[in-house]
């Protein structure tokens, strides 16, 4: 993949809360293509993060793309809710729900693109059956939960099967989506072996120059 098309994705998770408009205004000026949501039940993952009521104030302040990541264990109760924000990217995880085709169909229905997440350890191939009901994948690169955690490389097998399965049944790729301990030392690697969208959270906003940081992605 030519590196100058990846789209950058700084996660609001690392964000400092006290500010959230100027960030999302610097991260705007900075050059972020979308804005990633991590959305935590407490639950699925040990954390719990932002809601409704903010998000849909963020959507409000920018034009930038919104992508919603549920990690939840009833993800289907979140759909119709988001996708009348107009969230662009809605992604749920393989793990938290056994209808899959149902919920990729509810969110495309509501105008998102549907995407599936897949933990560091769930095999890659558990979702080949909903390849042809997605718009993309997102493969984490750490546990989900908590930011700032060391890259699991586990996802550059995954994007290798990935492409394989593929190709070897004549089915159209889904953009991929990496999330978890991204930098500028594996983005290069990353976007060389097909990934279309870098997910950063600390890499980006734990920094004094966002946009410095934002080229180091891309390039």
């Amino acid at each position: 993949m030519d590196n100058r098309s990846v789209k950058i994705a700084p996660s609001l998770l690392s964000a400092d809360f006290t500010r959230l408009g100027e960030e999302i205004r610097a991260l705007e000026e900075a050059g972020a293509d979308i804005l990633h949501l991590d959305i935590m039940d407490g639950h699925f993952v040990p954390n719990l993060t932002f809601g409704y009521p903010i998000i849909k104030q963020i959507r409000q302040i920018t034009k930038l793309p919104l992508d919603a990541h549920f990690m939840v264990t009833n993800p289907a109760s979140y759909i119709e809710q988001y996708t009348r924000l107009g969230i662009e990217y809605i992604s749920f995880h393989q793990e938290a729900t056994v209808h899959h085709h149902r919920l990729a169909n509810e969110i495309r229905a509501g105008g998102s693109k549907a995407g599936i997440a897949l933990n560091p350890s769930t095999p890659v191939e558990t979702v080949f059956d909903i390849l042809s009901w997605i718009d993309f994948i997102l493969l984490m690169s750490v546990n989900p939960g908590f930011g700032g955690q060391s890259f699991i490389p586990v996802v550059y097998k995954k994007m290798k099967q990935l492409r394989q399965y593929c190709r070897e049944n004549d089915l159209e790729l889904p953009e991929i989506q990496i999330d978890g301990g991204v930098n500028g030392e594996n983005a290069s690697l990353l976007t060389d072996a097909g990934c279309g969208i870098l997910v950063a959270g600390s890499y980006i906003l734990k920094s004094d120059d966002y946009a410095n940081r934002i080229v180091s992605l891309r390039s």
